[in-house]
Formats: structure tokens, C-alpha cells, sequence
């Protein structure tokens, strides 16, 4: 036995789905803004500090052309400044000699006097951006220093602020994602309320009304589900009713010939109510077997699993035996013309109708008269062709004898009224055509029933077997 499949949620699915690449999506916009905003902002800095560096130096130019400077000068600046915290700077001559400097920068250059441009140094292990330049007359050097704390204090709070923002939209997400899925799946939940609250009776197509298009697919199929089964249902109720009436007739004589048995007066009179008696039996019988195929074969009946290349000439040639016994019984001439008429067939359906048109015909067919079953090729079909000489069907009622349990009124012999329904409905199933016509020189009945042929390339057949025929 199978292990059965574990359940889940479309709905639950839907939401970890959506909910999860949006926040992907958003995570990765967010460390691509990040990166690329330290990047900027981080060039931002440098321009600022080599334009800060140059002021610095064309007004330490000044300085020294109008005071040589001896020792080197710390500028004065508010005391409440952590100048440790912001710009450093140092000016050099070329011997090099310190000339200047702000207060909280080393007496110790902050890189070597041949250097010129940004770079690194360390200052009480901390490190800090430096930029050097040189004067136009290459006499005063400037180095400036910033600490790389400083920008990262700046970088983290541009991070939280981008980080805040990103999950205040990560919630309003989350809540517009579950409103968006829960109001599509409203409609579902609908549906499903109104399938539920109906009665077992209660087959109506489903409402399409208000339900998302990706859905009218299955809605569709369940509407379709509910025609066939409100036909099903239709058909076994309608089978019951009748198939009731008509045991109703053979039951009765049944009982009836028992009655007269029981009252016989002599052993003659009851062997002639026995034979009456049996052949209700038979009649009752054949109507049985009639009603267990029929309802093997409505109204869903689909041989497609039993579909193969048969040649029917070979199928129908099995059953002649038993045909020609029957024929010699009844004391009427049995013809078979059987060519060679290769098709995709269920063997035992086609035995079945085959057996229904021919039983009729021999039935109907008075004694002295002539049967001819015959099948071939017909171009791009298969023809099997019953015709008789016996009374036929009036034209007006051809369409009325593939009615189940219908009976004409002037019948002498017995039957069930189930005969040419079956043929029909097997027929429908293979994909086959029936029409009914007149039989043998222009009397009787002839039923044709043409198949599709296994090849499209099939030479006609010369002769026909219905010279005048309405299709049913």
C-alpha cells in the first residue's frame, strides 16, 4: 500500500514564497545601495580632504613667505574640540622640517616626506586616511589626516537608517502580500462553501462568477464531473423504472403458466403450459442479458483500452457457426460476404453488436426468407452491413428504434426493445456511424454500421449494401 501523500497549503505556500523573494529581493537592493553608497561617499571624503589639504597649504605658503617659522607651530583651536576625532595635519619643508601642525597631530610624520596622494597610517592603533601634496615651488608639504572611524560612524548610520527603512517596508510588504493572497483565496473558500452545503441530489453547474481565470479550468472540469454524473444518475434511475416494467411482462406470464400448471387436467395440457412456461423463461433470460450489457455499456462506456487492429472479416467469421445453426433452425438463408477490412476495434463490443444485428434479422426474418451479413473495405472506412427481406421498419419509425425498450406496435416475436440500442451505443463509442435503410431488393431491413479503416488508402469497394439509407 502506498504511502499517502502529506498535505499542504497553496495558500501557506503562495505567502513563504512571495514573502521570501520579496525580502530577498529587498536584502540584496539594500546591501547593493549600502555598498555602493560607501563607495560614493567614501570618494566624497577624499575630494574633501585633498581640497581641505590644498587651502591648508596655500595659507601655510603664505605664512612662511611672510614669518619664517623656526619651530614648529601648534595652531591654537577651542579647547572643548576632540581633534582626534576629526582633521590632523602636519607642514613640512623640503630638509623636511616640521613648520606646522594643529594640536592632537604627532610631532612623527604621518607618512614619508617622498610620498604624494592618499594613503594609510596608524596613529595609537588607530587608522586614518592620509593625503600628502607638495606646494608648486615642491618647498612645503602638506599631510593631512582623517580618521577612518569617523566615516564608519557616518556609514553606520546611513545603515541603520537604510536597514530601519527597509524593515518598515518589509512589514508594509508582509501585510499587502497577506491581504493580497487571502483576498484571491477568498473566492476559492467561497466555491468550496458552496459545493459543501450541497445535497448529494443537488448537481448544478458551479458558479464562475467572481472566481480568478487561472481557476475556471478546474471549475469547468468539476461542472463537466457534475453533467456526467447528473446523467449517470439520470440513466440509472430511468434503467431502473424501466428495466422494472419490462421484467414485469415475463415475470407475469411466469406466474401465470404456473397457476395453469398447478390446475392442469392431464399430463398434455401440462406439457404444453410447461413449453409456455419455458419460453417465458427464455424470453425473460434474453431480456436479462440485454439489460447487464446495456448497463455495461451507458453512458460512460470507453473502449479505448480495448482498441487494437483487428481484421473484422475474422472476428465476424468466429460467430458464423453458431449463426448458420440458428439459420437452419428458423429455416432462413444465412448469405456472409466477408472481405478482408482491417480496423482499430474492441473485439468483444464488435461481437456484441454483430450478434444484435444479426439475431434480429433471423428473428424477423419469416421462414424462406434471406439474410446476408457481409464487411470490407468502403475508402477510408469500414462497412458491416445486416440486410434482410423480412418486414422492415417504416421510414417514419427508423428514428424511434434505437430507443431503449421501444417496441413496434405490429411485432410479432418476441424481444427486449434493447437490441439496436446497444448496437448504437457501441458503435458511438468506436467512433462508428449507424444508418438504417432499406434490406434486400428494396424490402426488409439493412443496418450499416461503417468504422473508421486502419488506413486512409483503402480502395473502394464495388458493391453496396444499402441502396437507399437515413442516417440515425
Amino acid at each position: 500500500m502506498s504511502a499517502r501523500a502529506a498535505p499542504w497549503s497553496l495558500r501557506r505556500t503562495l505567502l513563504a514564497w512571495l514573502l521570501g523573494l520579496t525580502l530577498a529581493l529587498w536584502g540584496l537592493s539594500a546591501l547593493i545601495v549600502y555598498f555602493e553608497a560607501d563607495r560614493e561617499s567614501q570618494e566624497l571624503f577624499d575630494q574633501s580632504l585633498a581640497e581641505t589639504a590644498h587651502l591648508l597649504l596655500s595659507l601655510a605658503d603664505h605664512e612662511v613667505q611672510e614669518h619664517a617659522a623656526g619651530t614648529p607651530l601648534a595652531m591654537a583651536v577651542p579647547d572643548n574640540r576632540n581633534h582626534r576625532q576629526y582633521l590632523l595635519f602636519q607642514i613640512w619643508s623640503a630638509e623636511p622640517r616640521l613648520l606646522y601642525k594643529n594640536v592632537g597631530a604627532p610631532d612623527a610624520a604621518f607618512a614619508p616626506p617622498a610620498t604624494a596622494g592618499f594613503g594609510w597610517a596608524n596613529v595609537d592603533g588607530a587608522r586614518w586616511r592620509v593625503y600628502t601634496s607638495w606646494n608648486d615651488s615642491h618647498r612645503l608639504q602638506i599631510q593631512l589626516a582623517e580618521p577612518l572611524r569617523h566615516r564608519k560612524d557616518i556609514s553606520s548610520r546611513f545603515a541603520y537608517k537604510l536597514l530601519g527603512f527597509a524593515l518598515l517596508l518589509a512589514v508594509l510588504a508582509t501585510l499587502t502580500i497577506r491581504w493580497s493572497v487571502n483576498r484571491a483565496f477568498r473566492a476559492l473558500r467561497r466555491l468550496a462553501d458552496e459545493v459543501s452545503r450541497r445535497t448529494p441530489n443537488d448537481l448544478a453547474e458551479v458558479g464562475l462568477a467572481g472566481a480568478p481565470d487561472e481557476v475556471h479550468p478546474l471549475l469547468l472540469a468539476i461542472n463537466r464531473l457534475f453533467e456526467r454524473v447528473r446523467r449517470t444518475m439520470e440513466h440509472e434511475q430511468r434503467f431502473t423504472a424501466d428495466a422494472a416494467h419490462e421484467l414485469r411482462t415475463p415475470l407475469a406470464a411466469i406466474k401465470t403458466n404456473l397457476q395453469v400448471i398447478q390446475r392442469a387436467r392431464s399430463d398434455a395440457e401440462r406439457d404444453e403450459f410447461i413449453g409456455g412456461l419455458g419460453v417465458s423463461v427464455d424470453r425473460a433470460g434474453r431480456l436479462v442479458d440485454q439489460l447487464l450489457t446495456l448497463s455495461r455499456l451507458d453512458p460512460q462506456y470507453r473502449p479505448a483500452d480495448d482498441l487494437a487492429e483487428h481484421d473484422l472479416a475474422a472476428v465476424l467469421a468466429g460467430q458464423l457457426p453458431a449463426w448458420q445453426a440458428e439459420a437452419e433452425r428458423r429455416r432462413v438463408t444465412l448469405q456472409t460476404e466477408l472481405q478482408a477490412a482491417p480496423c482499430r476495434i474492441s473485439q468483444a463490443g464488435v461481437q456484441i453488436l454483430a450478434r444484435n444485428l444479426v439475431d434480429n434479422a433471423l428473428r424477423y426474418t419469416p421462414a424462406g426468407g434471406t439474410v446476408r451479413l457481409s464487411c470490407g473495405r468502403d475508402g477510408a472506412q469500414v462497412r458491416l452491413c445486416v440486410a434482410d427481406n423480412g418486414p422492415g421498419i417504416a421510414p417514419a419509425m427508423r428514428e424511434r428504434v434505437f430507443e431503449r425498450f421501444f417496441r413496434l406496435a405490429d411485432a410479432k416475436q418476441p424481444g427486449s426493445g434493447l437490441g439496436l440500442s446497444i448496437v448504437e451505443r457501441i458503435a458511438e463509442a468506436h467512433g462508428a456511424s449507424v444508418q438504417l435503410g432499406a434490406g434486400l431488393d428494396g424490402a426488409g431491413l439493412g443496418v450499416e454500421v461503417r468504422f473508421p479503416a486502419a488506413a486512409a488508402d483503402a480502395a473502394t469497394t464495388a458493391d453496396v449494401c444499402l441502396p437507399s439509407r437515413k442516417g440515425v
